[in-house]
């Protein structure tokens, strides 16, 4: 952790104790808006509230027209700076009460949450009420935005909640460790002695608490137990649950097969088929369990035996209405005495007739929710190939082994509908370059290569981890992965693409500084007939102006003709990565960093639907495979990121 990110943690931690030692109850509420999140990414609480809504909602708070309010957003480009301008040339004749935690983290439920009629204005109504209660103490008070960004302001922080980006510089990552040293300082001083603890303790709490939010990522359970119970207490108390997804671990990418050997050597590993689906979670309690569901309501639904089961995503979204044929026929490869589990897997497409797997983009055509089984049209096979919590029991840290043995035991295939993945215990090259082969044969992406026993071979959730490795046959010797950039923008066609958009601008993710940093602008890997999808789909959220949270060149030549919210995820594959004054990534990372890192020939695969675009490719991860290139391995830059992906 760098200096800065220290002295972040430090303010954030004493801040915390104060909440945790006067307030207690309004801890949860204070973390959850620190994070920028209103619930665990399982609840599916979402805002998305566009930038015409707000600008509505600032208008009317603040009695300036919307045309005003848009010049002023042309002008500063930031709408949580044009919030506090408006606040600050507003009068007011009666102070409203000041806003709380709670009550601020209430309304903006309300928000996120209201649906029916009059739905979007009773939305404008409460960002209304939470505008004109903010900056009381302000109000008619002069605001230099250019010399301090707005200072503390209550508006401006409203409204960047509302837009998804805070852009305080705090990453989760540090929220955590800094809510563990809280706990840890908060119990010392509650003890007779008042004795300060000492680093290992204080170690220990934050190990402990990482530990356990990788395995329930829910602040809404965590908090309330460290306070009953005690942070040194939690994880007897607070553990792996059916209902409660867990981020997946994830693979390095690799661009050569002695990579692998160099890894593992010494070392017992298994290579598995790398399936090309859509990555799944399995969660399962048989009605005579006396396990208990602790997930949302909305994500279960009922076998036909009675049984309690819901499919999660990656993100940790609800899969369950999308895939009501895998629920339909769970019960066919459950054995009896399997009362309770979480599993890792994949989703793929089948063809049932010639017995094979399908291009993912078969699977993608299947409609996203409400589904009903007998419309399914694209049939899914499960492959699983992990066992996370079975019978009772987290298993996350057994060993690979005795998991894939568990795994084996506890579930029986049915062809065309289940099956474990095709897996073989590897020691040499020439082994590994046949399964390979096989791999392709049986139209799957690559490998994975995993840790079998030890320490190593554990599961670890949400980290992306140098014990598992991933294999693609289309990029050995390459650049080692594809990427998943976000589009922020694009430039208008021409010749034959003169009525769709020909190019665009596509962007990795900074979660230090919670923005977006341009990477390529990309034009090849389209089939017309996208390109008039894409064009539909991206005009429905043009911009008027980049956010402020978007990190590209100044220069006039390099914009481009249109700007877009930042929703939608790409694959893109590259020839490799170069040094570029024109586009941001990972220039930060660097330090000659008036240049950042792009793409030299990128094409597109497909899109991603399954990743949000915090999820995207990291600015950190692009450096990492940057100075893995052999033409820049001679610099030996220290590596940066831990490869935790909360």
């Amino acid at each position: 952790m760098t200096s800065k990110r220290l002295l972040i943690a430090s303010y954030c931690s004493l801040f915390l104790r104060k909440v945790l030692k006067l307030t207690p109850d309004d801890l949860l509420p204070t973390v959850l808006l620190m994070v920028n999140k209103l619930a665990a990414d399982y609840a599916g609480i979402e805002l998305g509230i566009g930038e015409s809504l707000i600008m509505k909602a600032i208008g009317e708070s603040t009695g300036r027209s919307l045309a005003v309010i848009k010049d002023s957003h042309k002008e500063i480009g930031d709408l949580g700076l044009v919030a506090v301008q408006s606040r600050a040339k507003q009068p007011t004749m009666f102070a409203p009460k000041p806003l709380t935690v709670r009550g601020v983290h209430k309304d903006l439920v309300y928000i996120a949450t209201v649906s029916g009629q009059r739905a979007q204005s009773r939305k404008i109504d409460y960002i209304k009420k939470l505008l004109s209660a903010a900056d009381t103490q302000n109000s008619g008070v002069k605001i230099d935005n250019t010399k301090n960004k707005g200072g503390s302001s209550e508006a401006k922080f409203i409204v960047r909640f509302l837009e998804g980006k805070l852009r305080l510089g705090l990453a989760e990552k540090t929220v955590l460790i800094s809510l563990a040293q809280a706990f840890i300082w908060h119990e010392a001083e509650s003890k007779v002695s008042g004795k300060p603890p000492g680093s290992e303790e204080i170690a220990k709490g934050e190990a402990i608490l990482k530990t356990v939010y990788s395995e329930i990522p829910s602040y809404e359970i965590i908090i309330p137990t460290m306070i009953s119970h005690g942070i040194l207490n939690l994880r007897e108390h607070c553990q792996l649950q059916p209902g409660i997804p867990l981020k997946p671990m994830l693979a390095k990418p690799t661009k050569a097969i002695s990579e692998v050997l160099d890894r593992f050597e010494n070392h017992l590993f298994t290579c598995e088929f790398k399936y090309d689906g859509e990555r799944a979670q399995i969660h399962y309690i048989a009605k005579d369990s006396p396990v208990k569901y602790s997930g949302p309501d909305f994500a279960v639904s009922k076998t036909k035996t009675g049984d309690l089961a819901a499919i999660f995503s990656r993100n940790s979204e609800d899969l369950s209405k999308k895939y009501p044929d895998i629920l339909a026929k769970l019960d066919t490869w459950v054995k009896p005495e399997t009362s309770s589990f979480v599993m890792d897997c994949e989703s793929v497409a089948w063809d049932v007739v010639e017995k094979k797997i399908l291009p993912f983009q078969q699977l993608m055509t299947r409609k996203k929710k409400d589904v009903r089984v007998e419309d399914v049209k694209i049939k899914v096979c499960v492959y699983a190939f992990d066992l996370l919590y079975l019978n009772g029991e987290a298993i996350v840290h057994k060993p690979l082994r005795d998991r894939r043995s568990l795994l084996h035991t506890a579930f029986t295939p049915v062809p065309g509908e289940f099956a474990f993945a095709t897996g073989m215990d590897g020691k040499d090259i020439d082994e590994i370059q046949n399964f390979l082969d096989e791999s392709m044969k049986a139209s799957c992406e690559g490998l994975m290569v995993k840790m079998l026993d030890g320490s190593e071979s554990s599961y670890e959730p949400s980290k992306r981890s140098r014990n598992w490795l991933k294999i693609k046959k289309d990029y050995l010797s390459g650049i080692g992965d594809s990427l998943d950039l976000v589009v922020l923008g694009a430039y208008y066609g021409r010749g034959k693409r003169t009525s769709v958009y020909g190019a665009f601008l596509l962007a990795c993710y900074n979660y230090k500084s919670e923005s977006y940093e341009t990477i390529c602008n990309i034009g090849t890997g389209f089939s017309e007939a996208v390109l008039e999808e894409l064009y539909s789909q991206l005009s429905a959220i043009v911009i008027d102006h980049p956010k402020p949270f978007y990190t590209h060149a100044t220069s006039n030549a390099h914009q481009p003709d249109v700007w877009f919210e930042p929703k939608y995820v790409w694959e893109v594959k590259t020839a490799d990565l170069t040094l570029s004054p024109r586009y941001k990534a990972a220039y930060q990372e660097r330090s000659d960093n008036d240049k950042g890192i792009s793409l030299r020939f990128p094409r597109f695969i497909r899109i991603r639907e399954d990743k949000k675009p915090e999820t995207a490719t990291k600015s950190s991860q692009v450096a990492e495979m940057y100075r893995k290139q052999e033409s820049v391995m001679r610099t030996k830059e220290a590596a940066v990121d831990d490869g935790y992906e909360y």
